[in-house]
């Protein structure tokens, strides 16, 4: 059987046995999610972010010194900033319409008397601008901040461009670091099937019906708003842009996709993401290891679908009705905030914290959707990643043309 099939098997055996065990059995549930469950989903999340840092570094590295021009590099990354910021902003915007259709906060079973959260605070942008430089990149490795390990690394690539055959060794060095991550992952990978069904079956079995009832208008909103963002949104980008078939390109990614939904983490599905990518689909690992990485980080059309609707739908519990003006600002203070909060440990509820606040309603109303958070990060993960993929597969198409141009000049120097 395949890797992918066998990951979907796990993750319907795992979301069975936690249902199951939820209903007949909740406190042996519990003994078998502290004992089994929980430590096999552990196990596996640590052996792939294990490998994050170092594969993320390398990799960049040695795309970054092969691609050896520091405008291409300027170039790609002003694509992709632009891609990721277009496609949150129509993100946000389609999670808000879906919500108005069909108003999933219209109802009497939300008791927002007792409600309370306490909001984390956000950076400021510019902080998060000037955190990009890291003053001690061991120190940002250690701390695992993707943005100041990506920042060195380029720095790195350009640094082994420009000293050429002067540094041979460290770039062969690199090179065979990079080889060495690529089998490790490869290697974790197999592995992959037994911590999905731990995840899933401690994610779900922890879910209670309850909660799911009174929550399951709000769920199915974000679900179909996922869904027509990376079937229209996407699924247009890579046929139109990316010149790729859509269908072909999810079913070469599925691995991928089953790794996401089942550990809700962008960074922990990288290395295969980006192994899928180059090897399968066509990447070059010069753009699939600086895209990618970075989408991974500051990409965030999940999130902000999500946003979109739990603003909506917090203001139909608390009975406001929001201007378009208000709207409008949801969805600029979205956008800006998936940068200000990219490298900041739950970035998702600071920067719902950060919607609401813009358009005075309370925070605290963050407490009726966070027992079911969970299973939403999952699925909204699939699609941050998709949209990184779609990302590097847009760039690729639109850097043919350079190259080409590139060729020209270079046969007719020769001629």
């Amino acid at each position: 059987m395949k890797l992918a099939t066998r990951i979907l098997w796990a993750l319907v055996l795992g979301a069975v046995v936690g249902v199951i065990l939820n209903i007949v059995a909740p406190e042996f549930f519990k003994t078998a999610d502290s004992y089994l469950f929980t430590p096999l989903g552990t196990i596996f999340l640590n052996l792939i972010k294990m490998l994050i840092v170092p594969l993320v570094f390398f990799s960049i590295a040695v795309g970054v010194a092969n691609i050896g021009d520091p405008k291409s590099l300027g170039r790609m990354g002003g694509k992709a900033m632009l891609f990721f910021l277009a496609t949150t902003a129509v993100a946000i915007t389609i999670g808000i319409v879906l919500a108005l259709v069909f108003q999933p906060g219209n109802s009497e079973n939300f008791d927002v008397g007792s409600v309370e959260y306490e909001a984390a605070e956000a950076p400021p942008v510019s902080e998060t601008l000037l955190g990009i430089i890291p003053a001690n990149p061991v120190e940002a490795m250690a701390s695992g901040d993707m943005l100041q390990i990506i920042f060195f690394a380029v720095f790195i690539g350009l640094g082994i461009s420009y000293l050429g055959s002067k540094v041979e060794s460290v770039q062969r060095f690199m090179e065979q670091a990079n080889e060495l991550m690529m089998f490790l992952v490869t290697l974790v990978m197999k592995f992959a099937p037994i911590g999905t069904f731990g995840l899933l079956a401690s994610a779900v079995g922890k879910q209670g019906f309850d909660a799911l009832k009174v929550m399951f208008m709000y769920m199915v909103v974000v679900f179909l708003a996922l869904l027509v963002h990376s079937v229209i949104v996407y699924g247009s980008a890579l046929k139109l842009l990316a010149k790729q078939n859509p269908l072909k390109v999810i079913k070469e990614y599925l691995p991928a996709l089953t790794v996401a939904f089942s550990t809700s983490s962008s960074s922990a599905t990288l290395p295969i993401s980006m192994e899928i990518a180059q090897k399968k689909l066509g990447v070059p690992k010069g753009i699939s290891s600086f895209v990618q990485p970075l989408g991974a980080t500051v990409n965030m059309d999940g999130t902000a679908i999500m946003q979109g609707v739990a603003t909506i739908f917090i203001a139909q519990v608390y009975g406001v009705d929001l201007s378009f003006v208000q709207m409008l600002t949801v969805v600029l203070t979205a956008v800006l905030a998936s940068i200000g909060t990219a490298a900041v440990p739950g970035a998702g509820m600071i920067m719902l914290a950060m919607v609401l606040e813009s358009v005075n309603l309370p925070v605290e109303g963050i407490a009726l959707i966070i027992g079911i958070d969970r299973l939403l990060d999952m699925t909204r993960t699939m699609v941050n990643c998709t949209g990184d993929l779609t990302c590097a597969l847009y760039v690729t198409e639109s850097e043919k043309k350079h190259q080409k141009s590139r060729t020209v000049e270079s046969t007719s120097t020769i001629n």
